[in-house]
């Protein structure tokens, strides 16, 4: 049995080797794409100054 997810838009069945993952369609796509830009989706909280440094730091010392 293939393995599916659901559509976060339409929840119609998308097989996992769709290249339209996690979308079933163009349309569902643009969907999501227009409530992003629409500000419908937000990110609960802004990032903090000091964890935005934490992280900088982080890739920096991944780089050495």
């Amino acid at each position: 049995m293939p393995v599916t997810l659901r559509c976060p838009i339409c929840k119609k069945e998308v097989a996992i080797d769709d290249p339209n993952l996690p979308f079933c369609s163009d349309r569902c796509r643009m969907i999501d794409l227009g409530n992003w830009a629409s500000e419908k989706y937000v990110i609960s909280a802004p990032i903090r100054q000091n964890e935005f440094e934490e992280l900088e730091d982080a890739e920096r010392s991944e780089d050495k």
